[in-house]
């Protein structure tokens, strides 16, 4: 009885067990499942919000990025009014800007206006900016505009003895300045006159250096084509009173009143008056020798009236002073702008170069800055600003 009693609880047992381990690997396996089943429910939503993010971030990108040929448009005059100005080709500055600004997407670019990478170097008293570059916190320069950025490049070049050479190839020479850039050490990458010429050649930036002024605009050729009607003014009625005269400033050397930049001579280029001193602007195809020639100057006195070298060489539209400047211009003083040198503002106040460093306290060599107050009558003082 007992026997037989125990015997059915082993059954039982075993019974128990044999249901117990039967049923186990279905509750493995439906555990598997819903494990599985969670973690590619969440890897599907986080890889399509991966998805998303990187479709919002490329849109985004794609928006704020400006293609080469909108730079092109956008900033072309900049170059060929740079170019008008330094004589240094428009093809040449408009390249360097893309490559060097990578079409104006650059950090440096959309900051601070710097399309060259120009560092801040000594004497730069403008804005700053500064970014990790070659080193950490580098101090780069920030410009107002673009324009600012384009002079004050083609400023660098100029201003800078191992680039003069440069300036001694024709304005259509683009491969020559390409190549000579390079050859001064104005970039380490071997490929960079390659580089540069490859982006004149597929973009056609080499057709702005035949230029010799400023492109019309649409607007302007339209109004030429269908010119508004002018209506005549109305003929004013008859005072007792005489109206006053305009003065008049006298051509010492002659005693004929002229006006100020009207016609004093009418053989050759038109000889005009600034500052009470003759000059003329060259046209193209002239030269020194012509220009002395024809006003029947020296043209070893050409050069020192304008404080040239013997090397130097003549430009359309560049002023050509055929007596000496005066030691002091008409008006007391001149804010510096960008793009301008104490050569320029010589130039355009008819005042001689070592005087106008004199009267500034200046070393020779030296060149304003932007803002600077350059004295033009009376010599700066002291301490003075």
């Amino acid at each position: 009885m007992q026997t037989g009693m125990r015997n059915r609880i082993i059954n039982n047992k075993y019974q128990n067990s044999t249901f117990k381990l039967s049923n186990f690997p279905l509750i493995r396996l439906a555990i598997l499942f819903i494990i599985h089943y969670s973690l590619f429910t969440n890897l599907s939503a986080q890889t399509t919000a991966n998805k998303a993010f990187k479709k919002e971030k490329t849109s985004a990108g794609n928006e704020a990025r400006m293609a080469k040929e909108e730079y092109i448009q956008k900033y072309k005059d900049d170059a060929i009014k740079d170019m008008l100005r330094t004589k240094v080709p428009a093809s040449i500055t408009l390249g360097q800007a893309m490559l060097e600004s990578d079409n104006g997407n650059s950090k440096l670019a959309k900051n601070a206006n710097n399309h060259f990478g120009i560092k801040c170097h000594n004497g730069w008293t403008g804005a700053t900016y500064n970014m990790d570059d070659d080193a950490k916190n580098e101090c780069f320069r920030k410009y107002k505009t673009v324009l600012d950025s384009y002079d004050d490049h083609s400023d660098f070049l100029r201003n800078r003895t191992h680039y003069a050479f440069l300036f001694e190839l024709k304005s259509t020479d683009y491969k020559g300045w390409a190549e000579g850039l390079k050859k001064a050490g104005y970039a380490t990458s071997p490929t960079y006159a390659k580089d540069l010429i490859k982006i004149i050649e597929d973009n056609k930036l080499y057709e702005m250096d035949k230029l010799l002024k400023m492109p019309e605009k649409e607007a302007e050729v339209a109004e030429k084509e269908n010119p508004k009607k002018i209506e005549p003014p109305a003929i004013p009625a008859k005072t007792s009173s005489n109206p006053p005269k305009t003065p008049a400033i006298t051509d010492k050397s002659s005693n004929v009143p002229i006006k100020k930049n009207e016609p004093i001579s009418s053989k050759g280029a038109p000889v005009l008056l600034n500052n009470e001193v003759k000059y003329i602007v060259a046209s193209k195809g002239e030269t020194f020798y012509k220009i002395a020639k024809e006003n029947n100057v020296n043209v070893g006195e050409l050069y020192t009236y304008n404080d040239l070298g013997k090397d130097a060489i003549l430009s359309p539209g560049q002023m050509v002073y055929l007596q000496p400047k005066r030691n002091s211009a008409c008006v007391q003083y001149h804010i510096v702008k960008a793009g301008e040198t104490m050569y320029s503002i010589s130039q355009e106040f008819g005042i001689k170069l070592k005087m106008l460093y004199k009267k500034n306290l200046m070393n020779l060599g030296t060149e304003p800055v932007v803002g600077q107050r350059l004295w033009l009558k009376a010599n700066k003082k002291e301490g003075e600003k």
